[in-house]
């Protein structure tokens, strides 16, 4: 592993896969540094904590004061001294009075409720069956307390509330159970640890129960959303035997019209699909994947982006866990979306392709004759730099996967417009030079040490499928425009993969003692044998190029 990589892109490196190297080298899946969709805007995501600041018509319907002047009247000492009041009426008033000032919306006395002892007289009111309002009451207090940061939450798991919230699911009145599986869906969103011990505590089977009654819309919203929260976190993943009780429940929110459900079961399916192969194959399995393909025609983009993500995270697994994507005509839906609006969406879908043209021949094919790649390419000039940064990832392993032919049909297409040749200022006689300038240009530019490397090992597979005749054509208008010298600038690059690669390119294609047998050195080599991110054991730096920092 290179030192100078940093860590997370060496993991997205590695999480790859292709012919005659580690099988996840080339099949890559999503992490934190590239990926916006996952902890961004509202619309595109769902929150793993959620406050209450609404009133209840169980509890008292006056208007919430504004938020100086409950500061004003209310004090918290007077407060704590009524909730610990034997008389559950008094007591309950105390309660209400701190379940208000944790419900407004800026600054909620959070820490003081905190530092004076306050939660542990909230958990035991969860106990007082005969009083459900005292309850409810107590239950919103920790959900709002829940909702804050991780120290917060774990305040209220501290307190032993979780055992006591997993109770109230049984109550026979619905709204106190509604507003115990929203507590529950806070402590569990922080994080595995709160998570297992949910599950530990038997959490699960009573949310399927929920789902399997006949529940009003928002509290099976609330439910749907729990469940998010235990299949959110892969560090460590949902246990197998959990994610087997989970994928029936998912299966059957499916088939709900409800956009907040389906938005949310699809993103539960999407961080479940992000676990590994084994968790991959259990959603086939289930015969999931036809309803998460038909989910990207859908007309809303919250629900689109999710399935979009789900997708996308099934094809990084084996080939045939991507053929039965393929089958099910996901491809047909990939036109639209790679001419979307959204850029994040754009990214994502250029993302997915190119799991798929690390595939097989098979794969590759079925990208080419969706007509993908052409829009793949636009991507390529046109995006902004992380899409872009996709597209090259997405020619990149085609280079690699494909055949002859299918290499051969990615350079040949009208990629460059005409505006491209008058800014070149060349006349381009070969369809394979068109394709490298355009690499050349737009991305060998860019100071992103992945990207450069992606680009370097698409041009390298490129010059090596370049018939014999055409080479030294190929490599002079290189030269001529300029290509070589941006070549030769990241033979400087901190880097050594990049300085190694961009190396070997002029040693192979550009140096002047090979002139005389470059048809010698051109010839195309099997699949098998092309290079990808210079793991040739055969190569070396000269000693004359060891001054250069690494």
């Amino acid at each position: 592993m290179n030192p100078s990589i940093p860590k997370n892109v060496n993991s997205r490196i590695q999480s790859y896969k292709h012919h005659g190297k580690d099988t996840d080298e080339l099949r890559r899946r999503r992490n934190q540094y590239n990926v916006s969709l996952r902890k961004n805007k509202r619309d595109e995501q769902i929150q793993f904590k959620r406050n209450l600041i609404m009133e209840d018509s169980l509890s008292d319907n006056d208007d919430i004061d504004d938020d100086c002047e409950q500061r004003r009247q209310l004090n918290l000492n007077e407060i704590i001294l009524k909730s610990q009041n034997t008389d559950l009426t008094i007591c309950f008033e105390g309660v209400r009075a701190a379940r208000k000032l944790l419900s407004i919306d800026r600054n909620p006395p959070i820490d003081d409720l905190i530092r004076l002892n306050f939660l542990p007289i909230l958990v035991r009111c969860l106990t007082y069956d005969q009083y459900p309002e005292l309850q409810f009451e107590a239950a919103w207090a920790l959900t709002n307390i829940a909702s804050g940061n991780s120290q917060q939450t774990q305040a209220v798991a501290d307190a032993n509330a979780l055992p006591y919230l997993l109770r109230l699911l049984h109550s026979p009145q619905s709204n106190v159970c509604e507003q115990a599986v929203w507590a529950l869906g806070n402590l569990i969103g922080d994080g595995p640890r709160l998570r297992d011990y949910a599950i530990e505590l038997g959490v699960i089977p009573p949310l399927i129960e929920f789902i399997q009654k006949d529940i009003p819309v928002t509290f099976l919203r609330n439910v749907t959303w729990v469940i998010v929260n235990l299949c959110r976190h892969k560090e460590p993943p949902l246990p197998i035997n959990s994610v087997q009780d989970i994928l029936p429940a998912l299966k059957y929110l499916l088939s709900f019209v409800d956009v907040t459900i389906l938005v949310d079961c699809t993103w539960a399916l999407a961080y479940l699909l992000d676990s590994g192969n084994n968790i991959i194959q259990l959603v086939v399995e289930t015969s999931l994947i036809p309803q998460i393909v038909k989910l990207l025609n859908h007309s809303e983009i919250k629900i689109v982006t999710a399935a979009l993500r789900a997708v996308g995270n099934i094809v990084t697994g084996t080939d045939e866990q991507t053929q039965l994507v393929i089958n099910q005509g996901a491809l047909n839906y990939f036109p639209k979306l790679l001419k979307h609006q959204k850029d994040k969406l754009n990214k994502e879908a250029v993302w997915f392709l190119s799991n798929i043209t690390a595939g097989n021949q098979q794969q590759v094919q079925a990208v080419i004759d969706a007509q993908l790649i052409p829009d793949v390419i636009h991507h390529l000039q046109h995006s902004e730099i992380q899409t872009q940064k996709e597209a090259a990832w997405c020619i990149s392993n085609l280079t690699m996967s494909g055949s002859t032919q299918q290499i051969q049909y990615a350079v040949q297409q009208h990629v460059i417009p005409p505006l491209w040749y008058l800014h070149i200022q060349i006349f381009v006689r070969d369809p394979i030079t068109c394709f490298l300038l355009l690499l050349l240009s737009n991305l060998l530019q860019q100071h992103d040490s992945q990207i450069l490397q992606v680009c370097l090992d698409a041009i390298h597979n490129i010059l090596k499928q370049t018939s014999a005749e055409n080479l030294e054509a190929v490599v002079t208008e290189i030269e001529e425009c300029g290509g070589l010298d941006k070549i030769e600038n990241l033979q400087t690059h901190a880097n050594r993969e990049i300085y190694q690669q961009s190396y070997d390119i002029i040693e192979k294609y550009f140096s002047a003692d090979n002139d005389d047998d470059i048809s010698s050195m051109s010839q195309v080599p099997g699949i098998e044998e092309f290079p990808f991110g210079n793991n040739s054991t055969n190569q070396t730096v000269p000693e004359t190029n060891l001054q250069f920092q690494f």
